[in-house]
């Protein structure tokens, strides 16, 4: 696939060999006593001065070549450019200067059918894929391809670069994919086992961590390959027990991110932030009942979870919030004002099932005031010892443990029954279409 650069002592010239290996001085030496030396190639690979130095990550060699207007989508003998070179190897800088000079984005070689963005899902290079796809944002591609077209774009054999990522093993590549507007339900042509989705590739390679994103993300795991298996029996040939679990049709359904909301999709990065991670632990509390007795285990807490709680003050009784009374007010209703914890705020984005004449969820109320809930922002609270010192709620899971209520037996109960949207404790799956029959309330005008 190009990793194999030849430049050895038996090429045309020395250039080769002195961008392998980064000197800077020897080039400029050679390029001053024979400029043309700049458009010459390898023997066997065709590869060019400028695959060589994206290859490797040499930017101050890469920029000096494109200052000499070199083209920077010059091909090797696989149809391979310089920009596809540097995202197979993780180079950054390369990436980066390469997309500034217009490298085309949509170029495809002649192994696979792949591209730039191919490459960095396969190799798992999720700062790569980052920058290929915040330029696809802002370049021609978006409005002549079209951005969402872009970002499911599909190599020789039907993948597209959530196949790739998912069947590598690339988490944080899935993640960024979906997020972006990946298709998580595609199929394959050719890759993998016909038909084949991202969530069968991801139980074949038995990444627990990209089929916890698929889920959340609308993945469909009754949906068949060709030979009419569907991600569960994948995951149980393979032997892959807790991926099986997972997938397993019988078991609770995850919460699922409510992407058809119009205030989802406009949520600045913090906010978003807040709301995904919310996702991500009240999928996780469904993966230990799942997982509870079976002889699977678990990855370990991350560190931010385990150091949440030491990371903030003591918050005061009128920041928690009023609908669970476990956590701190990290979301903000706008124009209201309004607060509430990710948690519930996800819980009410999350209970209903979309309309299936206009295939498109009706937006949720504020519970308070009931005003149709029209963007959310991140809620600025004060530590109660220093009125001037905001607390940043987005770094961390912002959690207090519950206080004892002095309230009688009755309303003991009703405050049992909303605290469950806050745990997710009565939390149906993605279809269930309700919270439980004590929350109706939330249905009601």
């Amino acid at each position: 696939m190009g990793q194999a650069l030849s430049c050895g002592a038996n090429q045309e010239n020395g250039l080769f060999s002195a961008v392998q290996l980064g000197d800077l001085e020897t080039v400029e030496a050679l390029l001053e006593v024979d400029p043309s030396l700049l458009h010459e190639s390898t023997v066997y690979d065709r590869q060019s001065a400028l695959h060589i130095a994206a290859a490797n990550g040499w930017i101050e060699i890469l920029s000096m070549f494109l200052e000499r207007s070199v083209d920077p989508d010059m091909v090797n003998r696989h149809k391979q450019t310089p920009l596809m070179l540097a995202a197979m190897h993780g180079k950054i800088s390369c990436v980066k200067r390469l997309l500034e000079v217009g490298a085309n984005i949509l170029k495809f070689d002649s192994l696979h059918g792949r591209t730039c963005l191919h490459y960095a899902s396969y190799y798992g290079h999720s700062d790569c894929l980052q920058a290929i796809l915040s330029a696809a944002q802002s370049s021609s591609v978006a409005v002549s391809w079209g951005y969402a077209r872009f970002v499911n774009i599909r190599d020789g054999k039907g993948a597209t670069p959530l196949h790739l990522a998912a069947c590598q093993r690339r988490p944080e590549c899935v993640h960024i994919l979906l997020d972006n507007g990946a298709l998580a339900c595609a199929s394959t042509g050719g890759y993998g086992s016909l038909g084949s989705t991202p969530l069968h590739l991801a139980a074949r390679g038995g990444s627990l961590d990209c089929i916890r994103q698929l889920l959340a993300w609308g993945a469909d795991r009754l949906q068949r390959d060709a030979s009419g298996r569907i991600p569960y029996v994948v995951a149980l040939k393979r032997k892959h027990g807790a991926c099986a679990a997972l997938l397993n049709p019988s078991s609770a359904e995850p919460l699922v991110w409510p992407s058809p909301l119009k205030f989802i999709s406009e949520l600045n990065q913090e906010a978003k932030a807040l709301l995904e991670h919310a996702l991500m632990e009240a999928n996780r509390e469904r993966e230990k009942n799942i997982l509870k007795g079976a002889a699977y285990l678990l990855p370990s807490p991350s560190h931010s979870d385990v150091t949440a709680d030491d990371n903030i003050s003591e918050a005061s009784d009128s920041e928690l919030c009023c609908i669970c009374f476990e956590q701190v007010c990290t979301i903000e209703v706008q124009d209201c004002g309004h607060q509430m914890c990710a948690q519930c705020t996800l819980a009410l984005c999350c209970h209903n099932k979309p309309n299936p004449t206009t295939s498109c969820l009706t937006p949720p109320v504020c519970p308070f005031c009931r005003s149709t809930i029209a963007r959310l922002v991140v809620a600025k609270i004060k530590e109660p010892n220093d009125p001037d010192h905001e607390v940043d709620l987005s770094s961390s899971n912002l959690k207090k443990p519950r206080k004892s209520w002095n309230i009688s037996s009755e309303e003991s109960s009703s405050f049992k029954s909303l605290s469950t949207i806050g745990s997710f404790g009565k939390m149906g799956g993605r279809g269930s279409g309700r919270i439980a029959m004590e929350n109706e309330w939330i249905d009601k005008p």
